[in-house]
């Protein structure tokens, strides 16, 4: 203790300006070194050396927290008295600050120019009497578990126990072990905050205690690691001794039994003839080596992994379609076309087994159900399920393996699989194929090519292995968000399926039927304790999500399935039905908003519709004019054959201006500025043609085009709407942001068969061959 300090004698003002601090608290009789830089706490630090040095130390709750108010600070401190301190210098001061005692924030006074709040002191009590004894004897306790922490700790120095034993007073000796013992803010304040010395005594004994556990586990640990080396050390000497000792006798037992022991599993092991003799002539080498030779640790690694791979260990598949069928069904909603492709391999395999086996490919936007596809397929077959992401692979040694002149040489990611499935015939999920790269170290794409060819992969040739692996048997599922990035070549040999994006009614099924109650189940609710409505499955999915998947839908629900369970964590036992106000409280403010009706009420601006490879998308294009001599400018991060598109559609419209009553000078004293929103985004393509033609022509006349159509298509200089891709997506997307009406090129008529009929549902598709029938529709003219 401070002899400059008599605690008794000290004022102790009833109004005090705090001081936070981060990770640390200032216990009374303890002296803390601190560095200022917060202008506040300058402030504070300047007023206090005008004055009395008196200071309230408060920690913060929250560390992170650069500018901490009321509610940021714990509600009990320590009165401190500022010992020294430095002038500031470059915005940093520095104090020793002594602790002086408890006290308990009443009341906020004032914020600026610092906290300055009312408080109420909590001086020592001294124990009673009959109280005494006890007290004494938690005492001498505490101070035994102490010398014991600090004879255990090898960081505490054994002359801390004189210290201990020169402590004047239980209060002094916990506030002592707080401020020196290293444990979390939290713990430190709760000491703090220990008015009644006994608790406070039982509460450090507790903490002490417990570290103490710990270390005497630690040293458990040590010990027990240390008499592992030594052992093997000795181990490893006794063994030389005993080699040099077979060596002089001319007998070495030890290398010929593991010789032996791998000779027997190789004949055992059903390996291909090719296999059984590579593997044999390795392990003759091996036979003639000395172990401490490095080639011998080589092939031994080598022929584990021959006896690892499963050459003609098979699972037997079902058999039963109609059990496959409901598998399939149980686990996934809708996707009637992937599910109908699966039954169809399943019913020719049973009727002939020998067939070899399809490479499907599940291309699609992200969250619509791919992976999990994958695992419903390997399920309803009986076979074991591995999955391989490819996303960022860019070395083709992680498909066909090291050779195995290279250090630390491995076999590819084909052969790991195949020995972690333990058989030859698992359900392989290529995940992200679109997304594999390359570079010098070759291209991963390529090496797929033998093992995604049903013609070739009987005979796969993995560097490492260095003989012909049969994965005729291994049904390959590989994954897209888009097949446009993989390679012509491998995806000639890939049998695509696309799964479309969900509509709101499918989003609603799936939610019911899979997401709430796998989240229910996950967060540890029951139906007895909550429930949603359709109301607020409808709010999440068209207010706070806006996908093709069910990914984010899924998160959301997840968010009000936390919220809840916080409630009943708390003891809520009524049950939570949540609705659509439930929701906006829960979530926030909403995300999205069918702004299609708002953005399109002026004249200028249409609705067109986008392919992404996450599925499709509307967009705005809005046109407007100036003053001018007749300029084009075209803004919106638009690629080169998009730009050409804009300029084609305003050379048609100039050309047919008559035509439309449109006034030739226009062209020569106005500006024309198109702009499509998202400008951060990158667009290009040429299917906006018609859309920015139409736009165009809606300036020029001031009309407006009608909120509920959407249109595609790409635009000829002679008017001619040609046919565009991606219709499926796009029509889905325009179906999400609640539009009526959908205009498409003649030629395009055909991909409406690829749309269900539950997502054509309540749209009115509008086919146009020529501009002329694309006005007509829109604008509502009377064009021939």
């Amino acid at each position: 203790m401070d002899k400059e300090l008599n605690p008794h004698e000290m004022p102790r003002p009833d109004e005090l300006a705090l001081l936070p601090v981060r990770n640390t608290v200032l216990f009374p009789y303890m002296t803390l070194p601190l560095s200022i830089g917060r202008e506040k706490s300058l402030q504070v630090l300047k007023e206090a050396n005008n004055g009395d040095k008196l200071i309230g130390i408060v920690a913060q709750i929250d560390g992170n927290v650069d500018e901490p108010g009321d509610r940021d600070l714990y509600r009990f401190g320590t009165l401190g008295r500022i010992i020294k301190s430095s002038e500031p210098a470059d915005g940093m001061a520095t104090i020793l600050v002594q602790g002086v005692e408890r006290f308990r924030i009443e009341e906020k006074l004032t914020e600026d120019p610092y906290l300055k709040v009312r408080v109420q002191y909590f001086p020592e009590k001294m124990a009673e009497n009959d109280e005494e004894m006890e007290l004494q004897a938690k005492y001498r306790n505490l101070k035994n578990v102490v010398t014991q922490y600090i004879r255990q700790s090898p960081n505490i120095p054994d002359e801390a126990v004189y210290l201990i034993e020169r402590v004047p007073t239980a209060s002094y000796l916990a506030d002592m072990v707080g401020h020196y013992m290293d444990m979390e803010v939290k713990e430190k304040q709760s000491i703090l905050e220990k008015i009644d010395i006994d608790q406070r005594m039982e509460y450090v004994t507790e903490l002490l205690t417990r570290e103490l556990d710990m270390l005497e586990l630690s040293n458990k640990i040590q010990n027990r690691v240390k008499e592992k080396i030594d052992r093997h050390q000795r181990e490893v000497y006794l063994r030389e001794q005993m080699k040099a000792i077979q060596k002089e006798l001319g007998d070495e037992g030890g290398e010929s039994e593991e010789i032996e022991k791998l000779r027997t599993a190789l004949e055992e092991k059903k390996m291909p003839e090719e296999a059984h003799n590579a593997a044999m002539k390795e392990l003759g080498r091996m036979e003639r080596m000395h172990t401490s030779s490095p080639e011998y640790s080589v092939i031994r690694t080598y022929l584990d992994w021959m006896l690892d791979i499963p050459w003609n260990d098979s699972t037997e598949d079902k058999q039963d379609i109609a059990e496959a069928e409901k598998i399939l069904n149980e686990d996934h909603y809708d996707l009637e076309k992937v599910k109908r492709r699966i039954l169809e391999f399943l019913a020719v395999r049973k009727l002939k087994p020998d067939m070899r086996g399809p490479i499907l490919c599940l291309q699609g936007p992200p969250g619509v159900g791919k992976t999990s596809l994958g695992k419903s397929v390997a399920r309803s077959l009986g076979r074991e399920f591995v999955r391989l992401s490819l996303g960022g692979v860019r070395d083709e040694a992680e498909i066909r393996g090291h050779r195995r002149t290279y250090i630390g040489s491995m076999p590819g990611r084909i052969v790991k699989s195949l020995k972690k499935a333990a058989t030859n015939n698992p359900v392989f999920m290529l995940d992200e194929i679109d997304k594999l790269g390359a570079d010098f170290r070759g291209d991963p794409s390529s090496a797929l090519l033998e093992v995604l060819d049903p013609e070739q992969n009987f005979a796969f040739s993995d560097h490492y292995i260095d003989v012909p692996i049969d994965l005729s048997k291994v049904l390959f599922i590989a994954t897209s968000n888009t097949i446009d990035t993989v390679p012509p070549a491998l995806r000639d040999r890939l049998e695509v399926i696309n799964i479309p994006g969900y509509t709101e009614h499918e989003k609603l099924m799936i939610a019911k039927k899979y997401l709430v109650p796998e989240n229910i189940e996950e967060h540890g609710l029951s139906d007895e304790l909550i429930e949603f409505s359709d109301e607020s499955l409808l709010k999440i999915i068209n207010s706070y999500t806006r996908e093709a998947g069910v990914r984010n839908l899924k998160r959301e629900i997840a968010g009000i399935c936390r919220r809840v369970a916080k409630d009943v964590a708390y003891g809520k036992k009524e049950k939570t039905l949540v609705d659509a106000s439930l929701v906006v409280e829960i979530l926030g403010a909403e995300r999205f908003y069918n702004e299609v009706a708002q953005r399109t009420a002026r004249a200028g601006v249409a609705t067109g519709m986008a392919w992404t490879p996450v599925g499709g998308d509307i967009l705005f294009i809005e046109a407007t004019k100036m003053k001018g001599k007749g300029g084009l400018t075209l803004t919106g991060q638009l690629g080169d054959v998009m730009k050409e598109s804009a300029r084609a559609a305003l050379s048609y419209v100039h050309a047919q201006a008559e035509l439309l009553g449109i006034g030739e000078d226009l062209f020569e004293k106005e500006d024309v500025h198109v702009h499509v929103p998202s400008g951060a985004i990158p667009k290009d393509g040429p299917s906006a043609g018609v859309t920015m033609m139409t736009a165009l022509t809606s300036l020029f006349l001031n009309k407006p085009i009608a909120s509920d159509m959407a249109m595609t298509g790409e635009i000829t200089l002679r008017g001619a709407v040609l046919p565009v891709g991606g219709i499926k997506e796009k029509v889905l997307a325009a179906k999400r942001a609640g539009l009526k009406r959908i205009l498409l090129p003649k030629r395009n008529e055909k991909d409406l068969e690829d749309i269900s009929e539950d997502h054509r549902k309540g749209l009115d598709f509008v086919f146009v061959e020529d501009m002329s029938e694309v006005l007509n529709v829109a604008l509502d003219l009377n064009l021939h």
